[in-house]
C-alpha cells in the first residue's frame, strides 16, 4: 500500500491527515527588493520574476546581488529555505517555488515568500510539488 500516490489513499478510503502549510514550516512575507536594486556583486538576492523565468526547482547560486547596506533591509533566505512567488503577470506563475541550496545566505523582495520547511517537508519536494498540475488545480 506504500507505493500508493496520496489521492490513491484517499479515493480508496485510507486515513490520511490535512494539515496546514504553516505547520510543516514558517512562512516570512519579502520586503523591498526592485530590480533597480541590482548590483554587479555583492549579496545574492532571488528576484520573484526570475522564479519563473530563469531558475528550475533549485539553485545554489543567484543570477543577481544587491548591496550590502540594502541586504541588511530585505528578507534572508538560508540554505534549504523556499522562495515563492506571490505574484506574476500570468495565474500560472503564482505560487512558483524555487529551492535555495547556497551556502552564503541570500535576500528576496516583497513579492514573495520565504517558507522555511520544518522537518516535516524537504524543501525541493515542496518547489517541485508547486510546478504540477495537482498544484495548479487545486490552488486556481
Amino acid at each position: 500500500m506504500s507505493s500508493m500516490s496520496f489521492m490513491d489513499k484517499l479515493l480508496n478510503g485510507i486515513e490520511v491527515e490535512w494539515i496546514t502549510l504553516g505547520e510543516t514550516g514558517e512562512l516570512v512575507r519579502g520586503n523591498g527588493l526592485q530590480k533597480k536594486d541590482f548590483t554587479e556583486t555583492g549579496v545574492p538576492a532571488i528576484h520573484y520574476g526570475q522564479i519563473y523565468t530563469y531558475y528550475g526547482l533549485s539553485t545554489i547560486e543567484t543570477k543577481s546581488f544587491v548591496s550590502p547596506e540594502l541586504a541588511t533591509k530585505l528578507r534572508k533566505v538560508n540554505k534549504g529555505d523556499v522562495v515563492i512567488t506571490n505574484t506574476s503577470e500570468n495565474l500560472e506563475d503564482v505560487g512558483k517555488a524555487l529551492v535555495y541550496l547556497g551556502e552564503n545566505q541570500a535576500v528576496t523582495g516583497g513579492h514573495a515568500t520565504i517558507f522555511k520547511p520544518n522537518e516535516m517537508i524537504l524543501g525541493k519536494y515542496f518547489a517541485y510539488f508547486t510546478q504540477t498540475v495537482e498544484f495548479s488545480v487545486n490552488n486556481g
